[in-house]
């Protein structure tokens, strides 16, 4: 039977963030995209998000939103998340749960925001809220700009809209499957790990 010691997982998760880190800019990263799950009411949301950054202490991960969508509702209502990440080639799963930081029209929002391409700032131009329902077809942004990107003066309106998401993570679940026995643990903010049965 194969022998995995706290340093071999202290190993995967080091090795894990840095995987992280590359799927920030890395399109063909799977930790590029990731899911988020929020409470709305009594009912769990779904969504799928772009990483955008990490932080490694304390552990943190950024998203961009609108802050006129769903989601940043319902985490201005509960701060309480949770993420999910997959790698189907490394068969690789990892899950955190998280406390969500929302950052909109203050130094945090305006440092990504001038950061932010042109093509990416239309999507916060849109005259209707994120989610909402409409009688046709829209694509949610100037139509002048369908085929072209914005002026960057004109681009400024949307930054009232524009918003960076902080989640601290309070613990991750680490799971590695191996047809010789999987590999499961947590690590918390604390750094503290345990083994979890798979």
């Amino acid at each position: 039977m194969k022998k995995i010691s706290k340093e071999d997982l202290t190993k995967i998760f080091n090795r894990e963030i840095k995987f992280l880190i590359d799927g920030v800019s890395n399109t063909l990263n799977p930790y590029h995209f990731f899911y988020l799950s929020t409470f709305n009411d009594n009912e769990v949301s779904l969504r799928t998000i772009v990483l955008r950054k990490i932080d490694k202490n304390p552990f943190s991960i950024y998203f961009n939103a609108d802050y006129r969508s769903p989601k940043i509702e319902q985490l201005s209502f509960n701060d309480s998340c949770s993420i999910l990440f997959y790698d189907n080639k490394r068969k690789i799963q990892l899950r955190a749960k998280c406390k969500a930081f929302i950052n909109n029209n203050n130094k945090i929002s305006k440092i990504h925001w001038d950061k932010t391409p042109l093509q990416s700032r239309k999507c916060y131009m849109g005259v209707f809220k994120p989610s909402e329902i409409l009688k046709e077809w829209h694509p949610n942004f100037p139509l002048k700009y369908l085929k072209c990107d914005p002026e960057k003066s004109d681009s400024e309106s949307g930054y009232e809209n524009f918003t960076i998401v902080k989640l601290i993570v309070k613990k991750i679940d680490v799971l590695e499957l191996h047809h010789d026995g999987h590999i499961r643990f947590t690590i918390n903010s604390m750094k503290k790990i345990n083994y979890i049965a798979p």
